[in-house]
C-alpha cells in the first residue's frame, strides 16, 4: 500500500475534524466540498498541476486531466462566436466566466473578441489557479478581473465549461428496497461510507427494488436560481459532460456517475488520497434546465458539444490546418470522445426578447430534457 502523500495526511484530519463536529456523519456533499476546495488542501485549493495534456512521467506532463480549451484553441475562437453573437442580441459587452481553470478559455475569447469585450470577469475559488490565470492573461492587462462573489446584479454572457460537474452532490442509495443517504464517517481512523434512511429520492423513480446508487445535485440547481436572480440582462452557455434526466436514472445506470481523475486515468474510490484527485459526477440536464426555468431564465437551447460547435462553425478554414490540429479538433466532436458525452445548455435573461442562439440552429435537443 502507497503511504498517503502529507497533503493527503493533512486533508483527511481536517475531514475527520469535520465528521467528528457533525456527530460522526458527514453527507457526502459535505465531504466533496472539503475534498475539492478546502483552502490549501482540496484539489482545487492546492498547487498540484491540474489541466494538460500528457500525465506526469510524460515529457511536458504531470497533468490529471485535459479539458477542451486545452485540446485546441479551435474551441475558444469557435464558442468566441457564439458569445458575439449574445452579446449583440442582448446588448452587452461583458463576460463572465465561472471556473476558468488554466485561464485557456478565457485568452482564446479575449483574443478573438478583441475591443468587443469590455471586460472578461472570472470568478474561481481557487488562489493557486487565480495566479495561474493573472499570468496567462497579463497580456489583456485591465479588461480582466477576477471576483469570489457575484454582485447584485451581472449584465454579460456567462460561461462555464466543465463547473457544474464539480458542485458537490448528494448520494442516495437504494438497499434492500429502502433509500438511505450516503455519507462519510471514520472507521478505525479511515474514511468510510455510511448510510442513513432518508426522505430524499431522485426525481425520477427507479423502478425495481434491486440496489441502485445515484446522485442528485441541490448545489447545482441553487447556482442556476441564484444566476436567475443575478442576470439583469445577457444569456449563459454551460459546457459539461451528463445527461438528460431519463438517461441520468436510467435502471441500468445502478453504480452512479461519480468519479475520479488522476494522470489521466479514471477510478471510483473518492475516499482514497483526497486532495490529490479531481472528483466530479456527471450532471442532470434536465434538473439545471427545470431549475433555471422555475426561477425565470428562458432555456435557449440544449445540444451535444460537437453539433453546437459545428453550428458555430469550428470546422471553417479547417482545410490549412496540420494533421495534429485535425486530430484534436476531431476529439472535440467524435461522439466516442467529447461530441456526444459533452453537450451545452443555454438560458436567457428573464423578460428579454426571446432570440436563438447560432449553436443550436441545428440538432435543438430541448425536447429531450
Amino acid at each position: 500500500m502507497t503511504k498517503p502523500s502529507i497533503l493527503t495526511t493533512d486533508l483527511q484530519a481536517h475531514i475527520a475534524k469535520a465528521i467528528e463536529a457533525a456527530g460522526g456523519w458527514l453527507g457526502f456533499d459535505q465531504f466533496m466540498a472539503l475534498a475539492l476546495y478546502t483552502p490549501g488542501l482540496g484539489y482545487y485549493a492546492n498547487d498540484s498541476r491540474k489541466f494538460g495534456l500528457m500525465p506526469a512521467g510524460v515529457k511536458g506532463g504531470g497533468s490529471d486531466f485535459v479539458t477542451a480549451p486545452e485540446l485546441s484553441p479551435r474551441f475558444g475562437q469557435t464558442l468566441a462566436r457564439q458569445v458575439a453573437q449574445a452579446l449583440a442580441a442582448t446588448g452587452t459587452s461583458e463576460v463572465w466566466e465561472f471556473g476558468a481553470g488554466s485561464g485557456a478559455l478565457a485568452l482564446q475569447v479575449l483574443d478573438a473578441l478583441g475591443p468587443q469585450l469590455t471586460r472578461y470577469t472570472i470568478v474561481d475559488l481557487s488562489g493557486s489557479l487565480r495566479e495561474r490565470q493573472r499570468e496567462r492573461l497579463a497580456a489583456h492587462g485591465d479588461r480582466v478581473r477576477w471576483a469570489t462573489e457575484l454582485p447584485p446584479q451581472l449584465r454579460g454572457v456567462v460561461l462555464g465549461n466543465e463547473v457544474l460537474d464539480a458542485m458537490p452532490v448528494k448520494l442516495l442509495a437504494r438497499v434492500n428496497g429502502v433509500w438511505h443517504e450516503r455519507g462519510v464517517v471514520l472507521h478505525e481512523g479511515q474514511l468510510t461510507y455510511a448510510d442513513q434512511l432518508t426522505e430524499l429520492r431522485p426525481p425520477l423513480e427507479v423502478p425495481g427494488s434491486y440496489d441502485y446508487l445515484t446522485e442528485i445535485h441541490p448545489q447545482a440547481e441553487g447556482f442556476m436560481r441564484t444566476l436567475a436572480d443575478k442576470l439583469e440582462a445577457g444569456a449563459a452557455f454551460l459546457l459539461d459532460y451528463g445527461f438528460p434526466e431519463h438517461e441520468y436514472y436510467h435502471p441500468q445506470r445502478n453504480m452512479g456517475t461519480v468519479m475520479c481523475h488522476r494522470g489521466h486515468l479514471s477510478d471510483a474510490d473518492a475516499l482514497a488520497d483526497v486532495g490529490e484527485k479531481d472528483l466530479t459526477a456527471h450532471v442532470n440536464f434536465t434538473g439545471v434546465a427545470l431549475a433555471g426555468q422555475e426561477a425565470g431564465l428562458q432555456v435557449l437551447g440544449y445540444t451535444s458539444q460537437g453539433r453546437f460547435l459545428l453550428n458555430c462553425g469550428l470546422l471553417d478554414g479547417m482545410e490549412a490546418a496540420s494533421l495534429a490540429e485535425r486530430s484534436m479538433v476531431q476529439k472535440l466532436v467524435n461522439e466516442h470522445e467529447m461530441g456526444e458525452l459533452f453537450k451545452v445548455i443555454a438560458f436567457g435573461a428573464k423578460g428579454q426578447p426571446a432570440w436563438t442562439p447560432l449553436g443550436f440552429a441545428a440538432g435543438d435537443r430541448c425536447h429531450t430534457l
